[in-house]
C-alpha cells in the first residue's frame, strides 16, 4: 500500500465497529482509564473510563512514528543539531550526528528517545510546529475524538491529550504498517556505536507480544500501548495512569484471548453471488469475497451475512473489479464488511450491423 493509504481497511472496520456488549466481569485493572480493542475489527472487548481525556505522556511517540512513516522515505538522512536535543528519555544524540528517519524511529520507539522525537519532527516536516499539526490532521482523520497533541515526544503540555480508546485505536492503526510493526517489535538493535534495548518488558513477558509503547510522567504517571498475537487474532491493549500496568496487560490480553475467538463468516475467494452482464459475452459472472470476512465473537454470539450486489453491470468486466460487497450483522448492527469481486471475464459483446435496405444499396 501507499503511504498515505496504509491501514485504510482497518480504519474502516473500526468506524463500522460498535460498543456491543461484552463477556460479564472477570478483569479489573488499576489504571484510571483501560481499553482492550481487536484490531482489524476495533471491536472493544474491555474498557474502563475509555474516553476520559488524560496526559499521555510517550505513548505520544506511536502517533509521531505513524506521521513519520506517511510522510517521509524512511531511508531519508538527517544531520543532527542543537535544536533536536530534549530532556528526559534520550538516545543520546549529538549536533552533527547523521541518521536515517528509520534509525531515528528506533530510537524513539525502542528507548522512547525524546531527543529523536524533535529529531524526527525536523527530518519530516521542517518545523516541529508544522509537524505537530500533521499529528493532530491524522488523528482527525482517524477519527480519534479524544485527542490533541502539542509536541512530538509526549511531555506534558497544555493541550495535549489522549483517551485509552483513541491510543488502542491509533495502535491498531499503526499496526497495519509493516514497518511500524517491524520496528515495534523489536527486542534490541545496534545502530552504530548505540546499542538500544527495547523498554516494552511484554515482549519477553507476554505470550505473542508484539509491541507497542510504553510512557511516564510524573503528571501522567504510567501509560502503557501493547499487543499481542494468538490464533490468528491481534488485540491491542492500552492504559492511562495504571502503577501495575505489566500485570494489567497480561491480564487484560488473556481475558481478551480467553473469551474471544475470531470468526470467518466469509472466506476470501469463496463464491457469494453473482451479477448479470450487460452485452457481454456471458450472461452473468461469480462474485466471491475480496478478503476473509472476519469479527471477533464470544462463544455464544452469531454471525449473519448479506451480499450486495446490483442486478447487472455493463460489460467488460475484468477479474477483481470490485462489483459489490459482503457484509457481517451481529445482532443486527452490521460490524464488518469486504468487497465482492468478479472472479471471471466478461468481454463486450460485438455488435452485428444491420444489413443495409435496398434504397441504401441502390445509392
Amino acid at each position: 500500500m501507499g503511504k498515505r493509504v496504509w491501514g485504510r481497511r482497518v480504519l474502516c472496520a473500526i468506524l463500522l465497529a460498535g460498543r456491543l456488549a461484552c463477556p460479564a466481569g472477570a478483569v479489573g485493572t488499576s489504571a484510571s482509564s483501560a481499553a482492550l480493542i481487536e484490531q482489524s475489527s476495533g471491536r472493544v472487548l474491555y474498557e474502563q473510563n475509555a474516553d476520559e481525556e488524560r496526559l499521555i505522556a510517550s505513548v505520544t511517540k506511536i502517533m509521531t512514528a505513524v506521521v513519520a512513516l506517511e510522510h517521509a522515505d524512511k531511508g531519508r538522512s538527517y544531520i543532527v543539531t542543537a535544536q533536536d536535543m530534549a530532556e528526559g528519555s534520550s538516545m543520546y544524540l549529538q549536533p552533527g550526528d547523521v541518521l536515517s528517519l528509520e534509525e531515528l524511529l528506533y530510537g524513539l520507539m525502542l528507548v522512547s528517545g525524546n531527543d529523536a522525537a524533535l529529531a524526527v519532527a525536523h527530518c519530516v516536516a521542517g518545523e516541529v510546529e508544522d509537524f505537530v499539526s500533521l499529528m493532530n490532521d491524522t488523528a482527525g482523520k482517524l477519527g480519534l475524538s479524544h485527542t490533541h497533541f502539542a509536541n512530538p515526544n509526549g511531555l506534558d503540555a497544555e493541550g495535549h491529550y489522549s483517551s485509552a480508546l483513541d491510543m488502542a485505536r491509533l495502535a491498531a492503526y499503526a499496526l497495519e504498517n509493516q514497518d511500524f510493526r517491524r520496528i515495534v517489535s523489536t527486542a534490541s538493535i545496534t545502530i552504530g556505536e548505540r546499542y538500544l534495548a527495547n523498554h516494552n518488558k511484554l515482549l519477553r513477558r507476554c505470550e505473542g507480544c508484539i509491541g507497542v509503547k510504553t510512557g511516564f510522567t510524573k503528571a501522567a504517571g504510567r501509560t502503557l500501548v501493547s499487543a499481542a498475537v494468538r490464533n490468528g487474532m491481534t488485540l491491542v491493549c492500552a492504559t492511562l495512569n495504571d502503577g501495575d500496568d505489566w500485570n494489567d496487560h497480561m491480564a487484560l490480553l488473556d481475558y481478551g484471548f480467553a473469551n474471544y475467538r475470531m470468526e470467518t463468516a466469509a472466506p476470501a475467494g469463496r463464491v457469494l453471488a453473482s451479477v448479470l452482464v450487460r452485452e457481454g459475452t456471458v450472461v452473468s459472472v461469480p462474485l466471491a469475497a475480496s478478503e476473509d470476512l472476519r469479527y471477533p465473537l464470544t462463544g455464544d454470539e452469531k454471525l449473519t451475512v448479506v451480499a450486495r450486489v446490483p442486478l447487472s453491470i455493463a460489460a467488460p468486466v475484468v477479474p477483481g473489479q470490485a462489483v459489490g460487497e459482503v457484509c457481517a450483522y451481529l445482532e443486527g448492527e452490521e460490524v464488518a464488511k469486504v468487497d465482492l469481486i468478479a472472479t471471471a471475464p466478461s468481454a463486450r459483446k460485438q455488435q452485428v450491423p444491420a444489413p443495409a435496405r435496398w434504397w441504401e444499396r441502390a445509392f
